[in-house]
């Protein structure tokens, strides 16, 4: 059996280190747009706040390359139109 290059083993060090990385930050966007979700649903004062954590933990994720900056775009769209239905529906 071949012996691994030392190249390799670096190789597989950066690897496991970016996937935990990647992994925290994609969990973290998904976990803050769950709780946006949850919030625009309820209503309430909370529903603002919890749109801009969502935004911002895309937008991280975006800059790790985690998700694509684009998906992270097309959720926050999505996000921030459903809080303004959601305000406009409580108002009427």
């Amino acid at each position: 059996m071949a012996k691994k290059k030392r190249s390799a083993l670096k190789r597989i060090r950066q690897t496991q280190r970016r996937t935990t990385i990647k992994t925290v930050a994609r969990s973290a966007a998904r976990s803050a747009v769950r709780t946006a979700r949850a919030a625009i649903e309820k209503g309430g004062e909370a529903v603002q706040e919890a749109v801009s954590e969502a935004a911002s933990m895309l937008d991280r994720a975006a800059k790790r390359g985690a998700i694509h900056k684009n998906a992270a775009r097309r959720k926050r769209s999505r996000i921030a139109k459903r809080a303004v239905k959601s305000a406009k529906a409580k108002q009427d």
